[in-house]
């Protein structure tokens, strides 16, 4: 198994974000690549650093306007009278068709969907490293390699066509899936996170060469509230090819593992030529969010439902907080995977 990781994603730590209105400490920091990197070396897999694939694959994903953003908002933000180190937003639009504003103030609140994710002057390098390593890891399964894994961070599926969202800046499932797409291939995303991939579900709702299915917390109850509902089924020519399966709070192994068999029969029966697994660790019951309750044995069989699946496959790392067993779940998940595929267990 190819993994990619840059040494630019350990750039951009934001400090604080809003929970129910009290600031508190963004745990979507660096340190989480020492725990993801620990769980691949235990299992002899040797991380290479992704080429530079320029800006094109994220233009597939995201407007012009928001990339142009993403690179120069915290330069104009410094420009301000009395402007804080960190672009936020503290105004949003109030229809969907607002104008653009030429503001730098007004472009932060068109383009910051949430208190999570600050701009600062290392975060467009640091998005764009990660969002790297979602294309090289879906280039090498199309030049022929089985499967790869991404170690992106910061993540990726909140972030909307020109909208961030928690802790997301750069969509880097839907970027991998997009350059699979534009290669002529027939693609499905499975997002097993924790909280609902939103970001990823809007920029392919209306299409049909991709299936979009997700395994997730029940939004009625949990972020990002305001899709993932098992209602959302797409629209227009993707009616019917966007596939939700919200969990009430909770749950736990077997919940999460027939859910996700389930979402498999339907992307088998999708027929893809690849699948691209938005990997989010954040199911687990150490995971400081807390919302469901899978356990490292978990995620092994969960990596043992998805090698046998037995597509090409692109793992793209999601969510996943610093926690005991983070480093153990990932090492889990990708054991499990690999020992399902033909072959066993291959460094490369």
């Amino acid at each position: 198994m190819r993994v990619f990781i840059s040494p630019a994603q350990r750039g951009h730590a934001g400090d604080t974000f809003l929970v129910s209105g009290t600031p508190r400490p963004i745990p979507e920091q660096p340190e989480r690549l020492n725990h993801f990197r620990r769980a691949v070396e235990a299992l002899g897999l040797t991380p290479e650093a992704p080429a530079d694939a320029g800006d094109g694959p994220l233009a597939r994903v995201h407007t012009p306007e928001y990339l142009d953003f993403l690179r120069t908002a915290w330069t104009l933000w410094q420009s301000l009278p009395n402007a804080s180190g960190d672009v936020r937003p503290n105004v949003s639009p109030d229809r969907p068709d607002a104008p653009y504003p030429r503001s730098p103030v007004g472009r932060a609140g068109y383009h910051l969907g949430d208190q999570a994710c600050p701009i600062l002057r290392d975060t467009w390098i640091t998005a764009r490293a990660s969002a790297h390593c979602a294309v090289a890891a879906a280039r090498a399964v199309a030049d022929g390699a089985r499967e790869a894994y991404a170690m992106c961070r910061p993540p990726g599926h909140h972030a909307g066509r020109e909208r961030t969202g928690g802790f997301c800046y750069l969509n880097n499932t839907a970027i991998a899936a997009a350059d699979l797409a534009a290669g002529g291939r027939r693609v499905a995303i499975l997002d097993v996170d924790l909280h609902h991939g939103d970001g990823t579900q809007a920029i392919f709702y209306e299409r049909l060469d991709v299936l979009t299915t997700s395994v997730h917390a029940d939004p009625a109850d949990f972020y990002p509230f305001f899709r993932g509902h098992a209602a959302e089924r797409g629209a227009g020519p993707g009616l019917g090819y966007n596939i939700n399966r919200p969990l009430p709070l909770g749950t736990g192994d077997a919940g999460y593992l027939a859910a996700v068999e389930t979402a498999l029969a339907c992307i088998d029966a999708f027929a893809p030529d690849v699948l691209v697994v938005a990997l989010g660790l954040d199911a687990s019951v150490d995971d400081p969010f807390g919302g469901l309750t899978v356990t490292p044995d978990g995620f092994a069989r969960l990596g043992a439902l998805l090698g046998a699946f037995g597509r090409p496959t692109v793992l793209v790392q999601e969510g996943g907080y610093i926690s005991p067993t983070l480093s153990d779940n990932l090492r889990a998940a990708l054991s499990g995977f690999l020992d399902a595929r033909p072959g066993g267990l291959t460094p490369a």
